[in-house]
């Protein structure tokens, strides 16, 4: 019924869009890209992975409260369900999450969410509990067929509350499922893969205070008599270098993505030599944010079949593992992510300017995409979609800096003669992440209403290389929010953006870095939105998970030997200078931010007699998956703009209790 609702008010706004645009203040155009279509059978796809020509994936379901299940297609092409209602396929490792299932012989093995245990799911019939202990999370798992075991990462919560210590280990898959360490001694590991004969085990790891993307080791192990790990050799990396996915091909080449160059590129490792296989100015590795993270894969014929980031945008090719010339293959897509490859095909997410990230199978023969899963069945009519231009504009020190800006288009409605929209500013998340030009429909939703958007890859994203890459380090909260406060003043220089009518919004670091703008550059936004933003650095510095205890290290200082730089870099001790409206929204069981950062910036803003408010989430963490969470936070911000940048929202929205809010 509501789906039918939601397309009949489509074809309704598409029709009155054939006649001549009605001119009307932006802001307030009606838009046929509701928050109600927008969470309609949204999905979050994640893992990939594949057994023969079988292919699995997990999908989030937002209307499910964000519940992780684990899917399957057959080689026929039929689509199932694997893991009933009951069970949710999410590790809690490193708080990101990642790499929470293996698969092998079409027997899969996930870990979940409630207890974090370890169950294995049979092509029929329900889950059976097989390993798991207090306070222990699995991850990166794989299986070890010969040993009849599953070699993963073990994350080991004390029952003391101190820092949780991180081995790679074996999980018996037979008897008792007995669990042994096979490796220790670093503070994290991730990426274990199994040789071709089975005999070696290589593997990452990382200690504080790096993170991965920083530096990383590679090394090499032999499995002895009694399956335990000895003749540990390193292959590559240092403090100062980041290796990514070590894989090995048919033949018994360890492949592996690494910086050393400035690029993530790919080289090869025979036992006694490494070589350099593609030398490029792009990437071939991304932040290992999660676990399990697959840009490449092996054909049988021992060619690798990769996808990389040219300029920030994802490309697909076949590189010729032993003379390293590369052909591209062409695709729609502008994001690739979760890339595995099997026998002629391959699969991965895959996003568009017009297509969410969905799941995608190609066929290497014939050229041929499929798409097998949509992240949105959103359908955008041509001319109600804003397509992401590519900008790079100058910033702070003569330097250039990237965004993705979208126009503000509605085909039924233009706005009034001088008038210049008003602009959103996006600051992603990490920081060292990196915006995409992937179809998001929370994008539409303000361009549909007459309200520009710009995605800022400040300097600190990746996709550009690791120079720039590295400008955030030492600079968090100073380039970032340069750079942001630098795209809006170049659009509105263009003429495309009002600058009495700038915005800007951002989700955790990015958070960070919207209330560092309204902060340290007061005057320049009339409005930010702040989700699960951090507002005081120290306080994160001190109360904060592993992965993330030392990031502050790089791109700070030191804590507590830089104290002082901690307090000045906090947008909390410094709310005397914020002169702009706030909203803030926290879910309350975030275990990367904690809730009281929010709470203490809406106490501090409302102390100083600013419009701001504050809406807490109970039983959502650090993003928000339930359905109900995301609608009304996306109603929520656009009431408050409408309310705070002066546009009356066509849509009929639940009222926000903004405190300090001027009576008209």
């Amino acid at each position: 019924m509501r789906n039918g609702l939601l397309l009949l008010l489509s074809v309704l706004a598409m029709s009155s869009a054939s006649a001549a645009p009605k001119a009307a203040p932006y802001g307030s155009w009606a838009s046929p890209i509701t928050s109600d279509a927008i969470v309609a059978d949204a999905l979050k796809l994640g893992q990939v992975a594949l057994d023969g020509d079988s292919i699995y994936w997990v999908e989030g379901r937002p209307a499910e409260g964000g519940r992780n299940v684990l899917m399957l297609q057959r080689p026929d092409g039929l689509v199932a369900e694997m893991t009933p209602a009951a069970f949710n396929v999410r590790t809690r490792a490193h708080e990101y999450g990642g790499g929470s299932f293996a698969v092998a012989g079409h027997i899969a093995y996930f870990a979940n969410f409630s207890d974090q245990a370890l169950y294995l799911q049979p092509p029929d019939g329900p889950p059976q509990y097989f390993a798991g202990e207090a306070g222990a999370r699995f991850a990166n798992g794989l299986i070890d067929g010969p040993r009849s075991r599953m070699i993963a990462v073990r994350e080991a919560h004390p029952a003391d509350g101190s820092e949780a210590a991180n081995t790679l280990v074996s999980i018996g898959l037979e008897g008792e499922h007995v669990i042994r360490t096979l490796v220790r001694g670093s503070d994290f590991y991730s990426s274990p893969a199994l040789s071709p004969d089975g005999q070696q085990l290589a593997w990452l790891s990382w200690s504080h205070p790096n993170m991965p993307w920083d530096g990383t080791i590679l090394q090499v192990g032999r499995f002895d008599a009694d399956g335990f790990i000895v003749d540990i050799r390193t292959v590559a990396g240092a403090a100062d270098e980041s290796v990514f996915q070590p894989q090995w091909s048919p033949s018994g080449e360890l492949v592996f993505a690494s910086d050393r160059s400035g690029w993530w590129n790919l080289y090869g490792w025979n036992g006694s030599k490494t070589r350099l296989i593609h030398e490029a100015q792009a990437e071939f590795g991304e932040p290992q944010w999660e676990f399990g993270m697959s840009r490449y894969g092996f054909l049988p014929d021992g060619q690798i079949v990769a996808s990389y980031l040219a300029n920030g945008i994802a490309k697909l090719a076949i590189i010729d593992s032993k003379t390293g010339k590369l052909k591209d293959i062409p695709t729609p897509f502008r994001e690739i992510k979760e890339l595995r490859v099997g026998n002629g095909f391959v699969a991965f997410l895959g996003g568009s300017d017009s297509e969410a990230r969905s799941l995608v199978r190609l066929d290497l023969k014939t050229g041929r995409f499929e798409i097998l899963r949509r992240g949105s069945t959103l359908k955008v009519e041509p001319a109600y979609l804003s397509k992401p231009q590519p900008i790079a504009f100058p910033t702070t020190g003569g330097k250039i800096a990237y965004a993705f800006h979208y126009p503000a288009a509605n085909p039924a409605y233009v706005g009034p003669k001088g008038e210049r929209p008003p602009l959103i500013v996006l600051s992603h998340g990490g920081p060292t992440s990196q915006a995409t030009p992937t179809f998001n429909p929370a994008i539409q939703f303000w361009t549909s209403r007459g309200i520009s958007v710009v995605d800022v890859n400040y300097g600190g994203s990746s996709g550009y290389g690791r120079d720039y890459r590295r400008r955030l380090n030492g600079n968090w909260g100073i380039v970032d929010i340069d750079d942001c406060v630098n795209a809006a003043k170049y659009l509105v220089a263009q003429g495309l953006a009002d600058g009495d009518r700038l915005a800007i919004r951002g989700g955790s670091a990015g958070g960070y870095t919207t209330l560092g703008a309204l902060a340290f550059r007061p005057g320049v936004f009339k409005a930010g939105a702040s989700y699960y933003g951090v507002g005081d650095l120290e306080v994160l510095a001190r109360d904060t998970h592993k992965f993330e205890s030392r990031y502050l290290d790089s791109l700070v200082g030191p804590y507590p030997a830089e104290k002082a730089l901690y307090a000045s870099r906090s947008p909390i001790n410094s709310v005397d200078k914020i002169a702009s409206a706030l909203i803030l929204f926290q879910g309350l069981d975030d275990k990367v931010v904690p809730p009281n950062q929010s709470q203490m910036m809406f106490d501090a803003v409302k102390a100083k007699g600013l419009p701001v408010a504050y809406l807490p989430f109970p039983g959502e963490g650090h993003g928000f998956r339930a359905a109900a969470a995301i609608k009304r936070s996306l109603e929520a911000e656009l009431y408050f703009y409408g309310q705070v940048l002066g546009f009356k929202p066509a849509d009929a929205l639940e009222a926000v209790a903004i405190e300090n809010l001027p009576v008209n």
